[in-house]
């Protein structure tokens, strides 16, 4: 009988945990809501309506009317001293353009040239170590072969030491 009656207190506990809980999580949203809307609705009824006295704001086309074109790319086309000017500054600009192109690709040119002239010579210089590995392979296949040859010769004095000693009487391990 006590078991029943712990699982229903255990269940009245987390039912108050969960109402207690949405409330905490939506209870401060719900109020302000609440509060606001009340507020609203006594602000109608005690504050008097404002009467403002301020000036209408100036707008840049009346306080400047020259301002409202501010296209550059017809300034100075009236002028031919100005335009002339323009022109020049803009072929000077172009010729540093020009000049700073050819400065990066000569110092790209340059990179270039150090970076091949540096991976020739580490090629060669491993051409040189693959040589010099494939000169001391031939050396020990000969050498291996060489071995090889002795224990074959070896093998056969062996035999025949063996089979003249049998021969006379020996009988072996």
């Amino acid at each position: 009988m006590t078991r029943p009656r712990s699982a229903t207190c255990l269940r009245c506990c987390l039912v108050v945990f969960a109402v207690v809980s949405a409330l905490a999580v939506c209870g401060p949203a719900l109020y302000w809501r609440f509060k606001k809307g009340v507020k609203l609705g006594d602000a109608k009824s005690s504050c008097p309506t404002c009467n403002c006295d301020c000036p209408v704001p100036l707008s840049l086309l009346k306080i400047a009317p020259g301002l409202a074109n501010l296209s550059v790319s017809d300034c100075g086309s009236n002028d031919p001293d100005v335009k002339q000017e323009m022109e020049k500054q803009f072929v000077d600009l172009l010729t540093e353009e020009l000049k700073l192109q050819e400065a990066v690709a000569a110092e790209h040119t340059r990179h270039m040239n150090i970076t091949f002239a540096e991976a020739k010579r580490v090629a060669i210089q491993y051409q040189r170590e693959a040589e010099k590995c494939n000169a001391a392979t031939e050396t020990c296949e000969e050498a291996r072969e060489h071995a090889e040859a002795l224990l074959i010769k070896e093998r056969k004095v062996t035999s025949l030491w063996e089979r003249r000693a049998r021969q006379v009487g020996w009988e072996g391990e």
